[in-house]
């Protein structure tokens, strides 16, 4: 078997056009490359095979953190099969949940669209989920291109295939982004004994548009949980630098709950500046007579610990 020498390589790497970063088989066949130009690119970490027939610059999808990688892999999707504005699919659930940006949280990456009739999965592909449901042009708008779900129906279809948690991060965001609460609640309302209405309709119930993050929403339904006196969340204090608002505070007791998680999940990159202003906004919170409580990820899948440290703190 023949290996592609460092000039064939060399030569493949720079046909790629200079614009653009995704491309089709049949499109890289075009620009002059052949199958065995396009391996060398995949062997050589160039090029990076996101889905079967359909390929993107290796160093662009490395410098994506994990939210747009999972809205890339749709985008590859639409674009691996031509699908368009005015195409037949319909990107739905938790698809397009992400195209319309709302945080989604421990759900993996399959794409999901919505059809008339039931699809196949191996026609589609195993990355892809097929949802046969009902659906009206009014259940439909134009997300980057591509026919989605609109938000409460996006809404509606996620909450309802989701743990309660996972639905209220959802719900939440929804919400908070501009999704109508008097439509959900009569989508709600008129399901009676589809898959997944309760979880939905708990989650409409207990939802708080005020939460900024997953992480927010997490720490909020493991506090009700565990029956913990509630916090006022998203709660604004004077210092002597100004207003602040805090994650939950508990105003009496002057303690403050912040939650640490943006910088792994949500791409949220803080810079020393930011971290700077932080620990300077901290520290005049505190003489102002303030306590605080910091967590992470891991602290709420620790829930025993949890519930004793802010007890502690509370009394």
């Amino acid at each position: 078997m023949n290996t592609p020498s460092a000039h064939e390589n060399s030569t493949a790497a720079s046909a790629l056009p200079a614009r653009g970063y995704m491309w089709r088989t049949d499109e890289l066949l075009r620009f002059g490359l052949n199958s065995r130009n396009i391996k060398a690119l995949v062997d050589s970490g160039e090029l990076l095979r996101l889905r079967y027939g359909c390929y993107i610059r290796a160093n662009q999808w490395k410098a994506l953190g994990p939210r747009r990688r999972a809205t890339e892999r749709i985008l590859a999707h639409a674009h691996g099969t031509l699908t368009s504005s005015t195409g037949g699919f319909v990107y739905s659930h938790l698809s397009a949940a992400r195209l319309h940006g709302l945080f989604v949280w421990g759900v993996d990456d399959r794409v999901h669209f919505i059809h008339p009739s039931r699809p196949s999965s191996d026609r589609w592909g195993k990355d892809v989920r097929g949802h046969t449901e009902n659906f009206t042009e009014d259940d439909v708008v134009v997300v980057q291109g591509l026919r989605v779900t609109t938000l409460e129906r996006t809404i509606f279809d996620s909450a309802r295939m989701l743990s309660y948690p996972k639905a209220l991060v959802v719900m939440d965001h929804g919400l908070r982004v501009g999704a109508e609460r008097s439509k959900l609640t009569y989508m709600a309302a008129n399901s009676a004994g589809m898959r997944g209405i309760r979880t939905l309709r708990k989650a409409l119930d207990n939802a708080d548009p005020r939460s900024e993050s997953a992480g927010e929403t997490l720490t909020r339904e493991l506090m009700q949980r565990l029956s913990i006196k509630p916090p006022q969340p998203q709660f604004e204090v004077q210092s002597r630098l100004g207003r602040h608002r805090m994650d939950f505070a508990w105003e009496e007791e002057k303690l403050a709950l912040e939650f640490d998680g943006r910088t792994k999940y949500f791409d949220y990159r803080p810079t020393d500046e930011v971290i700077f202003q932080e620990r300077r906004r901290e520290k005049a919170l505190t003489e102002a007579g303030w306590r605080f409580i910091r967590i992470e990820w891991k602290d709420l899948f620790q829930e025993r610990d949890f519930k004793e440290r802010i007890l502690r703190e509370l009394r």
